[in-house]
């Protein structure tokens, strides 16, 4: 029996593939748990345009993260911590720390998870950070950590 899968399943195939299956595992399993529907011209129309809303979103969404890439790429931005006496840095610069400068410098706002940063930086000097806003775009940002000065 064919079917169209309007789910991925794995080790069977993905959305839109038109598989061959028995017809047992089709009836019992497949079209009840709304993973596919049998392979008729009515479904494979529906599923086809399924498949291009998708890919007219995923191109919305690839535009608007370059418009962000162009914004943000290059920028210097100087985030600025306590030191101790021994000039040891008090606590750490995570990736919610970046976004909020880069919101406050840039005007535009960045989700922490798509920060490349794979610990905090603990220490003073200059870093270069990798900000992947799509999977095919991304930006780079140079984070300058200075000692804050100290009110007496």
């Amino acid at each position: 029996m064919k079917v169209i899968l309007v789910k991925d399943v794995e080790g069977w195939g993905t959305l839109g593939d038109i598989i061959d299956v028995k017809p047992g595992f089709a009836r019992n399993y497949l079209i009840p748990k709304g993973l596919a529907y049998p392979a008729t011209e009515n479904y494979v129309k529906h599923v086809q345009e399924i498949l291009r809303q998708k890919q007219r979103k995923l191109e919305r969404e690839k535009e608007k993260a370059q418009e962000i890439a162009q914004k943000i790429d290059g920028l210097e931005i100087n985030i600025k911590r306590p030191v101790g006496p021994t000039g040891k840095m008090y606590g750490s610069i995570s990736s919610a720390d970046i976004a909020d400068a880069i919101k406050e410098k840039a005007g535009v706002e960045i989700e922490k998870k798509k920060i490349m940063l794979r610990n905090p930086i603990r220490a003073m000097g200059t870093f270069n950070i990798t900000i992947r806003l799509h999977p095919e775009v991304s930006a780079k940002v140079k984070i300058n950590v200075i000692p804050e000065e100290e009110t007496t």
